[in-house]
């Protein structure tokens, strides 16, 4: 075989190869990509936990002064803490617990979303790391059939030996 057909076939070998190659590397990137992604959604969702435990205690803290500063003028005033007043304490109290359960189901929501949204890059990142994958080994073959093509029409794999002509392969 001459230097140049020799070349050649290299070239397509190579081609296929250094093709597979960066699509192995593509899918190693998209994968740590679609983690490092998951990772921040995660971290998101104990960032927003954090927030909300906040804005619960903010809440507990407020109604507190605020049921203080009722319990404080209904004995200024001498007046028995039952009826209107007392009712008016209950109130503060079932209202506070009833925003806090909606701070914490707000919460569970957006904590939800956050983990749905690093599950789905994780997803996202295997399915496109499958597909480099994919990309990858079709490079390779399709370098290996570009250099028997090639191979074959510069008269490479042509020899005196009948095993080795296209004929007896039907090709």
């Amino acid at each position: 075989m001459d230097p140049l057909t020799a070349a050649a076939i290299g070239g397509q070998v190579l081609g296929g190869v250094m093709g597979s190659k960066g699509n192995q590397a593509a899918a190693r990137a998209a994968q740590q990509v679609a983690e490092y992604n998951a990772q921040v959604a995660e971290n998101e969702a104990i960032l927003l936990a954090r927030q909300k435990r906040e804005e619960e205690a903010a809440l507990r803290r407020q109604s507190d002064r605020l049921i203080s500063t009722q319990r404080v003028a209904t004995a200024k005033s001498g007046v028995q803490m039952s009826g209107s007043p007392l009712q008016a304490l209950a109130d503060a109290y079932f209202n506070t617990e009833k925003d806090a359960a909606r701070i914490q189901y707000a919460s569970s929501i957006q904590q939800m979303q956050k983990e749905s949204e690093a599950t789905l890059s994780r997803l996202e990142g295997r399915a496109q790391a499958q597909a480099f994958r994919i990309q990858a080994q079709q490079s390779l073959l399709g370098g290996f059939t570009g250099a028997i093509s090639t191979g074959q029409q510069l008269g490479a794999f042509e020899s005196s030996s009948p095993n080795f002509s296209a004929y007896n392969y039907g090709i």
